[in-house]
């Protein structure tokens, strides 16, 4: 299977970190859009059974700094109108809301850190989501939030925002970076202390104590949209 990974910056720390590797190790093949880098769009969505769009630390609705928004928002469209399989994280899940006609904007606080979220009975019985424990720790870099777009199923939550969702049977967004490996968060360390709610060394006695664990969940996760994928391709 063919699988589109959609990211906003060009370097490894601001990608699809352990979904890639996912991909790779399932033997499925896998594409790199850059999209922040002007590279061309990528032609019809339907020329992958999945797609998957990452994070970024711009917002979904700064088109006039981010020109190329538009053009992301238009393939995300395709996406939707032609069921291909997405799911969306962080500003992926944002832009997938946006895309098809829901609200997003600032969150009443920001979740920078590992944050508890919370399935609820939709969420443990959904086939990609179900795959977690009913109470995660998460790790979160965020400011923005989304309302569900319509026909949206809420599938998790934090006591700041919607956490996951589902639309129809095949496309998911989550707000927790799933993704993430060491050498990702190093980087975000380094370049947004100022932005954690603790020193950078407490943070990674915080992320010591939950990250073999978060990966371990994010690989669940990944490989779990992936067989959706595969199943509705057969």
């Amino acid at each position: 299977m063919r699988v589109l990974s959609v990211v906003h910056e060009p370097s490894s720390t601001g990608g699809g970190g352990l979904f890639e590797r996912v991909v790779d190790e399932r033997g499925d093949t896998l594409d790199r859009w850059v999209v922040a880098s002007g590279d061309d769009s990528p032609g019809s969505a339907r020329e992958w059974g999945a797609i998957m769009v990452f994070g970024g630390v711009m917002h979904p609705d700064q088109d006039a700094e981010h020109p190329w928004l538009a053009g992301e928002i238009g393939f995300l469209q395709d996406a939707l109108e032609h069921d291909v399989p997405v799911i969306g994280v962080c500003l992926g899940a944002q832009l997938i809301v946006r895309a098809a006609g829901g609200w997003t904007g600032p969150a009443v606080a920001p979740e920078v850190g590992w944050v508890p979220v919370d399935l609820n009975v939709n969420g443990m019985a959904d086939p990609v989501l179900g795959v977690l424990p009913r109470r995660i720790d998460a790790f979160q870099w965020h400011y923005y939030t989304f309302g569900l777009p319509e026909g949206g199923v809420e599938l998790a939550s934090s006591a700041v925002a919607k956490q996951a969702f589902r639309l129809g049977d095949r496309v998911w967004g989550i707000q927790f970076h799933a993704e993430v490996e060491r050498h990702m968060l190093a980087s975000w360390f380094e370049h947004g202390s100022d932005e954690l709610a603790m020193p950078v060394d407490e943070m990674w006695e915080e992320t010591d104590k939950h990250l073999h664990t978060w990966n371990s969940q994010g690989t669940a996760l990944c490989n779990a949209f992936l067989d959706e994928a595969h199943r509705i391709a057969r």
